[in-house]
C-alpha cells in the first residue's frame, strides 16, 4: 500500500481527473472496492446486515455506493445521513431503490432510529468525516458517536478512508472518535493515520483500488509504503519439497554474555524459527554449558572472553568459521565492555589478522602462520549493544558490510544519532530516512509502527501497534528473523520489512492466544511465529 500525505492524494485526484478518470468514476471504484473487502471479510456470517453513517463529503458518497453493491449481494442495508446530506441525494435515492432504509439524524431528535439500526446491524461503516477533517470535532457528530460508541459493543466498525475525527496530516483525534476494527483507504494510505493517536484507533490499515494510472506524474517521489500480507507472501522465498539445510542457508549470530545468556537463545531459535537452515551460535563460552541444552538444532563456536564477555582473541576464533556463511548478526547480549569493544574493532578493521586452528570443542589453537581477515563479511545485522558500541569506532559506518541492516530502538537511535528521543518519536520516519540516506545503510527503527528505511529513500511502516511486544527480548527474537530471512538469500530491504511485520504479527497472535498483553514474552512471540507463517503461506 502506498502512503501519501493528503496533500498528495489531492493533487493525484486532481491529476486523474484532468486525464480523463472524472471524480464520479473514483467514486464508483472506490464504493465498489469497499464493498468487495466487506462482502469478502464478513462472508462467514449467517445474517448480514450493514449500517453506513453517511456524512456529506466524499467518504459518504463511498458508503452510499458501497451499500448499493452489497444490497445486490444480499446484504440488508441502512444509510443514516449524518450531515449535510438530503434523503434526495442522488446516492441516498439509490440506496432507497436497493431496497436500503435511509434516514436523516434531524428526523432522529431522541436517536432511538439509530440504536435500533445499531442493535439490528452486524457491521457498521464509519463514513462521516474524511480526510479534510480538522478538530475540533461539532458537538452534533460527537453525540451520534459518542451513542455509537456505547452500544456497538462487539460489532465490528470498518471505517472509510479514515476513522471520523482523525486529523489525516497530524495523526490528532477527537475523544468520541470510534475505534475501528479496520479502515479501508482509498488508493492510499495517508500518513497522518500512522501517528499517534489515530493509529491506535485505525485498527488493521487495507486499501483499495480507485482505477489511479499508476503514469500519473503526481506519484513521482512517493517513497513511502505501508506493508500488508500481501507484500509479504510476495517476499518469502520458495521451499521447494526436495530441499535441504543448505537450500536455506547458515548464519552465524555472535551473541551473549554472562549477565545476557538468553539473548543468545532467543535470536538464534527466531532465525531458525523464520526458516533458516542452520543457525551457528558463537557465544562467550562462559556460557556455554548454561545454555547449551536448551537448543540442541545450533551448532556453536565458544569464543574467548574475560570474565564472560567476548574479548579482542575472539576475532581470530570466529573469522575463519565466516566462510560460507550467509548472514551474521552482532550485539544481542553482548554488554558495553571494552573488551567487546576490541573484539568488534577487529572484526571491522580489515586488516591481516592472527587467526586459529579449529579444535574439536572449545578455544582454537592458534595457526603458525596468520591469513588475512576475510575481505567480505557476509550480510550483516547490527543489533542491542554493538549499535552503541559501533559510536566509539570513528567512521564507522565505512567499515561495517554494504546495506548492514541496523536495528535501534528509540533509545539506541538517539546514541546513534545525538538526537533526543522525543525528537526521534515526533519525527520517526525523516529520522530513519535521514540517516539511512547518510550512512548508507538499512535502519529498521523499532517501536509501534517500526520503520525500515533504505539509502536510496524507500521506506515502508509496519502498520501495527501492541504492547505485547513491550518486553526485554523482543528485539533479539526481531534481529534474529532478520538474520534468519537474510540466510535464506532474500535482500537485506526485503528481509527487514518481512521480518518486522512477521514480528508485529506474531506479537498480536501471542497476545491473541494468551488473552492479553501483559503476559505476553519473547519466547511466546517465537511460539507464535509458526502460526503467523501458517496464515499468510499455506500448506508451506
Amino acid at each position: 500500500m502506498k502512503l501519501v500525505s493528503v496533500d498528495k492524494m489531492l493533487a493525484l485526484e486532481q491529476e486523474a481527473n484532468r486525464s480523463g478518470l472524472s471524480y464520479p468514476q473514483m467514486m464508483e471504484n472506490a464504493g465498489r472496492g469497499l464493498a468487495d473487502f466487506i462482502d469478502r471479510r464478513f462472508s462467514d456470517l449467517k445474517e448480514k446486515s450493514v449500517l453506513g453513517l453517511i456524512g456529506s463529503g466524499n467518504n459518504g458518497g463511498d458508503t452510499l455506493i458501497a451499500l448499493q453493491h452489497l444490497a445486490s449481494r444480499g446484504w440488508r442495508i441502512h444509510a443514516y445521513i449524518v450531515k449535510n446530506r438530503s434523503k434526495s441525494d442522488p446516492l441516498a435515492e439509490l440506496v432507497s431503490h436497493a431496497g436500503g432504509k435511509v434516514i436523516n439524524a434531524s428526523e432522529d431528535e431522541k436517536f432511538n432510529i439509530l440504536k435500533n439500526w445499531i442493535n439490528e446491524c452486524h457491521v457498521i461503516l464509519d463514513g462521516i468525516l474524511g480526510t479534510g477533517f480538522k478538530l475540533p470535532l461539532k458537538n452534533e457528530i460527537a453525540d451520534i458517536l459518542r451513542i455509537v460508541s456505547k452500544m456497538q459493543s462487539s460489532t465490528p466498525i470498518v471505517a472509510v478512508d479514515c476513522p471520523s475525527g482523525v486529523d489525516c496530516r497530524t495523526g490528532e483525534a477527537a475523544p468520541e472518535c470510534l475505534k475501528a476494527d479496520f479502515t479501508v483507504c482509498m488508493a492510499a494510505v495517508k500518513d497522518g493515520l500512522l501517528k499517534f493517536p489515530a493509529m491506535g484507533l485505525c485498527g488493521e490499515i487495507v486499501s483499495v483500488d480507485i482505477g489511479l494510472p499508476e503514469s500519473l506524474k503526481a506519484w513521482e517521489g512517493v517513497k513511502g509504503r505501508v506493508i500488508n500480507e500481501e507484500d509479504i507472501k510476495k517476499l518469502l522465498p520458495e521451499r521447494p519439497p526436495d530441499s535441504h539445510k543448505g537450500t536455506f542457508g547458515t548464519c552465524v549470530i555472535i551473541a551473549g554474555s554472562t549477565n545476557y545468556c538468553g539473548a543468545a537463545l532467543l535470536s538464534a531459535e527466531s532465525a531458525y524459527r523464520s526458516g533458516a537452515g542452520l543457525v551457528r551460535l558463537a557465544v562467550p563460552g562462559a556460557i556455554y554449558e548454561g545454555i547449551v541444552g536448551s537448543l540442541p538444532e545450533a551448532t556453536w563456536l565458544l569464543l574467548p572472553h574475560s570474565l564472560g564477555v567476548i574479548n579482542e582473541d575472539a576475532a581470530a576464533v570466529l573469522l575463519p568459521h565466516i566462510a560460507g556463511t550467509r548472514a551474521m548478526l552482532l550485539g544481542p547480549g553482548w554488554g558495553q565492555e571494552t573488551e567487546t569493544l576490541e573484539f568488534l574493532k577487529k572484526i571491522l578493521v580489515g586488516k591481516p589478522i592472527e587467526t586459529r586452528k579449529k579444535r574439536a570443542i572449545g578455544f582454537s589453537e592458534l595457526s603458525t602462520s596468520p591469513e588475512a581477515q576475510y575481505e567480505c563479511l557476509p550480510p550483516t545485522v547490527i543489533d542491542a549493544d554493538a549499535l552503541k558500541l559501533l559510536t566509539k569506532i570513528e567512521n564507522w559506518e565505512n567499515k561495517i558490510p554494504s546495506r548492514s541492516v541496523l536495528t535501534p530502538h528509540p533509545g539506541e537511535m538517539s546514541v546513534l544519532t545525538k538526537t533526543p528521543v522525543p525528537e526521534i518519536q515526533k519525527n520517526r520516519i525523516a529520522v530513519a530516512c535521514e540517516y539511512a540516506k547518510k550512512w548508507n545503510h538499512i535502519i529498521v527503527l523499532k517501536g509501534a509502527g517500526t520503520i525500515v528505511a533504505e539509502p536510496g529513500g524507500e521506506y515502508s511502516v509496519i502498520p501495527i501497534a501492541t504492547a505485547a511486544l513491550a518486553k526485554a527480548g523482543s528485539g533479539d527474537v526481531l534481529s534474529g528473523m532478520i538474520t534468519g530471512l537474510l540466510a535464506q538469500g532474500i535482500d537485506a530491504y526485503d528481509a527487514a520489512v518481512c521480518a518486522a511485520w512477521l514480528h508485529a504479527k506474531a506479537g498480536v497472535e501471542a497476545a491473541h492466544r494468551l488473552g492479553n498483553t501483559f503476559s505476553v514474552n519473547a519466547r511466546d512471540v517465537i511460539d507464535s511465529l509458526s502460526d503467523v507463517f501458517k496464515t499468510i503461506s499455506g500448506k508451506n
